[in-house]
């Protein structure tokens, strides 16, 4: 029998799809915004709740407490509220989608879960919505 050397074995590098994942998460950020098909939700802003969710490569090494190792939730939050000010958008499903695009700009985000509810839409319903997940290619 051959005997192995183990202070002489490296690891195999890890592919992109065998590293480590976390969850990066948004809940309930509520944006006021102008957001329908009809005109008088092409008027007046209406609240809007977003949830999102995303799967996220580890940082390689240490995080050491650095702000540059680490997904942003505040940088995304604010990409969605300067995106909700700038134009009037039909349907919550375009929403999501942009929502989704915003989350996935970051090279170690590999899935976007987005939850779009506009909040006073339909009487008698707390809410109505959709709820997308889209993944990197």
């Amino acid at each position: 029998m051959n005997k192995v050397d183990r202070n002489n074995v490296a690891a195999l590098p890890l592919t992109e799809e065998d590293r480590a994942t976390h969850r990066v998460f948004i809940n309930d950020l509520l944006v006021d915004m102008l957001i329908g098909i009809y005109d008088h939700e092409k008027a007046r802003k209406q609240p809007v709740r977003i949830n999102i969710s995303l799967t996220v490569l580890d940082h390689i090494g240490p995080i050491n407490d650095d702000y540059h190792n680490v997904v942003c939730y505040e940088s995304i939050a604010n990409s969605i509220k300067n995106l909700v000010k700038e134009e009037h958008i039909n349907l919550v499903e375009t929403l999501a989608d942009k929502v989704a695009n915003i989350c996935l700009e970051n090279q170690r985000t590999l899935s976007a879960t987005v939850k779009v509810e506009k909040l006073q839409a339909v009487s008698d319903a707390g809410s109505v919505g959709v709820e997308i997940t889209r993944t990197k290619n």
